[in-house]
């Protein structure tokens, strides 16, 4: 029996289904076509991207069966934009649990991200919690019915499917290309497709809130082709995003604690956190800035470097050895 993951992964690139009763369909010709950069702020009231959260829905992450990779890869895209990722939540396949968590999260960040529960069996029902959560109704998506006729390739097992006659088979597909849909917004803004080689699109709700599917692979191809439309909206548009600088030092953090504690209050105004990491079963510990004003920090690092006894690296284990497992940290 195969796993949840790769009937996933087989759905997401091989043939899906169509006919279940819904409300009249999307059925904006343009959305066929991959979007331009100004896709995701072409609604009504497009806001600037400050903050993001990222909610991961699936009892098979909570229940131990699969590790969830998508939020640290969400996050490090997020850093490398200057997108602050404010809170990550992990959460069952629970309509209940979905609906509030989504409303939080969209009321309180501008970027949010879904990740799970969009595909053909009983329990996913991402698409369906979070129409419910802003009073909307699910539609067909016929340009995403039309391409996932076009571009998913057969199961070995439905060689001889039948898109046009309806079985249950065609009705689980169906449950993928069924969107929310809110018609008082341009439908453009609603789904996007991002790579024309997928047939999937990302469902935006709330105009904050982008549906993507569980499956890494998918997930990380599809946030990565959404970034030239986020782009505009950012901050800094020119993508510059926040960096990182670190300090691999041979004190305690005990030691280091009073002068990272009068650093700190002076680099906040400048919109840089300091922080301070023990690293377990090393001789080194990594002290580091972090902030979008990479000359700033810079201009910092000599006098971090003497306070804290320690070095600038590119990597937190340069400076120790491939062989040293001895504990000698403490606080």
């Amino acid at each position: 029996m195969l796993s949840r993951l790769n009937l996933l992964t087989r759905h997401f690139s091989r043939p899906f289904s169509p006919h279940r009763p819904t409300s009249p369909s999307f059925s904006t010709p343009s959305l066929a076509s991959r979007p331009g950069p100004s896709a995701m702020t072409s609604a009504a009231h497009p806001k600037p991207i400050h903050t993001a959260a990222c909610l991961i829905i699936g009892d098979e992450v909570l229940g131990g069966k699969t590790i969830d990779t998508n939020s640290p890869y969400l996050a490090k895209f997020c850093f490398s934009l200057g997108i602050e990722l404010k809170r990550v939540e992990v959460i069952p396949d629970d309509e209940d649990d979905i609906i509030e968590a989504v409303r939080r999260m969209s009321s309180r960040y501008d970027f949010v991200v879904t990740s799970g529960g969009i595909g053909p069996t009983h329990d996913d029902i991402t698409y369906s919690a979070i129409a419910k959560a802003f009073n909307l109704k699910l539609e067909l998506h016929k340009p995403a019915f039309e391409r996932m006729k076009r571009l998913s390739k057969p199961h070995p097992m439905q060689l001889n499917f039948d898109w046009e006659t309806p079985s249950p088979g065609l009705t689980a597909k169906l449950r993928m290309v069924e969107l929310p849909f809110d018609p008082m917004l341009p439908a453009e803004s609603q789904a996007v497709f991002v790579a024309d080689d997928l047939w999937v699109p990302i469902a935006i709700v709330n105009g904050n809130v982008h549906i993507l599917p569980g499956v890494p692979r998918l997930f990380e191809r599809l946030l990565l082709s959404l970034k030239p439309s986020l782009i505009p909206r950012l901050t800094d548009p020119e993508g510059k995003g926040t960096h990182r600088l670190m300090f691999s030092t041979p004190m305690p953090e005990s030691a280091v604690a009073p002068y990272l504690t009068e650093l700190a209050a002076k680099v906040e105004p400048r919109g840089i956190k300091v922080g301070s990491y023990p690293r377990w079963g090393k001789k080194r510990n990594t002290v580091t800035l972090v902030g979008a004003d990479k000359a700033y920090m810079e201009s910092l690092a000599s006098e971090v470097e003497k306070n804290v006894q320690g070095k600038l690296v590119a990597k937190e284990d340069e400076m120790d050895p491939p062989s040293d497992s001895e504990l000698v940290y403490s606080q």
